[in-house]
């Protein structure tokens, strides 16, 4: 059954952390092109220019589940708190495993097999990895897998990856067909697939 109250989340898995993903960009002289979390956009009205943050958060528990979530406000406080509070509602379970035909360690330190993810032109390919590689990935997308609780993988992407949001989309979508996809028994044993453990 699907949980619709982050407060459920909060009482059964009380270990996740949250991050928040940068997706604005600050103005100015001195701090033009530095990242930030809080994108600011405006709306011209009679009285003045009305600002709107939109933010985006990420929780995991680094052991199989992850989740992102977005959210919008008048205030930066109230963003941040809808970016969580989704992010916890969107929490998903993945499968993780070694894949890697240079390792075959049969532990659950990379992903089992090669998966892609898609968001507007955003395309993402994240393939297993042999120990010690790390993630070869872009650094949002980084701290999606480091929260799921994985630590080696190579990724290509395609596409306007400048766009933080699609990309951030394409990484969570790739991560869903994780779960979504059948695996053989024979293929579980052999790459040592685990799935979330709360």
């Amino acid at each position: 059954m699907r949980i619709k109250e982050a407060g459920m989340v909060d009482r059964l898995m009380p270990d996740l952390e949250a991050q928040l993903l940068l997706i604005g960009q600050s103005k100015g002289k001195f701090g033009g092109g530095r990242r930030k979390p809080f994108r600011v956009t405006q709306r011209k009205t009679e009285d003045g220019s009305k600002p709107k943050f939109s933010v985006m958060a990420v929780i995991g528990n680094r052991n199989g589940y992850v989740g992102i979530g977005f959210g919008t406000s008048s205030e930066t406080m109230p963003a941040r708190e809808k970016a969580i509070k989704n992010a916890k509602l969107n929490l998903i379970k993945i499968k993780r495993g070694c894949g890697s035909w240079q390792c075959g360690c049969q532990t659950h330190h990379s992903i089992p097999f090669k998966i892609l993810g898609r968001s507007s032109s955003v395309r993402l390919e994240f393939l297993p990895a042999p120990k010690g590689v790390g993630l070869a990935i872009h650094s949002e997308c980084r701290k999606i897998l480091e929260l799921a609780g994985i630590k080696d993988v190579w990724g290509r992407s395609y596409g306007q990856t400048r766009k933080r949001i699609n990309l951030i989309n394409a990484c969570f979508d790739a991560l869903k067909t994780l779960q979504s996809t059948k695996i053989m028994k024979s293929f579980e044993k052999e790459a040592g697939v685990v799935e979330g453990k709360v």
